[in-house]
Order: structure tokens, then sequence, then C-alpha cells
């Protein structure tokens, strides 16, 4: 996990992204301690009760943002939504990011 978290956070201080969504994160309550990112706020669902899939976003914490919870726990696709606030004279920008897992059926 360490070299793909060093990465990650190179990557994002050279392209200086404000948003990043990542699926398959197989991530659990033992990686709390591991992967914060400076700089940026962490919204998460992982996996309960199975290992793998989860999906993940890192937000630039200079933007004003807060998770939305749509009722969709119950639907076979993981997912992530978040509101961020727009700009003087700009809209909210609502992202959301989604996983699939490929045994799912239709």
């Amino acid at each position: 996990m360490g070299n793909k978290q060093e990465e990650l956070e190179t990557c994002v201080r050279l392209k200086g992204y404000d948003l990043i969504g990542i699926t398959e994160t197989w991530w659990d309550s033992s990686y709390d301690w591991s992967v914060g990112m400076e700089g940026y706020r962490l919204f998460r669902k992982d996996r309960q009760g199975t290992q793998g899939g989860g999906v993940a976003f890192y937000i630039n914490d200079q933007l004003e943002c807060m998770e939305l919870h749509l009722g969709m726990d119950e639907e076979p696709t993981e997912s992530l939504w978040v509101r961020i606030k727009g700009g003087a004279g700009a809209g909210d920008i609502i992202v959301g990011v989604c996983y699939r897992p490929p045994d799912q059926g239709d």
C-alpha cells in the first residue's frame, strides 16, 4: 500500500488536482491511519462484509463540500456522492464515483 499511496500523493502534488476519485480501494478500518493525504479531505465507502470493492474521493480541503446520501445503499453498485459548493455566481457541483462488481448480475 505504501508505494501506491506515495505515487498518488506525488502525482497529486505535481498536477494540482482538486478532486480524485478511486474505485476498488479494498480498504477497511485497518487502513484508517494510512490513507489520509495532506491538503485533502477524504470521503470513502468501504465494502462491508466482504473483501474488495470500495470507492473513495480525495477533495482539496480548500473546497467547501459535503457527502450526499441518496438512499442508494441497497443498490448493487457501490457509489459515493459529494456536493462541492460553487464559487461566487456559480452553482454547486455534484460528483459521484461508482463501482459495479463484474460478477454482479444485471
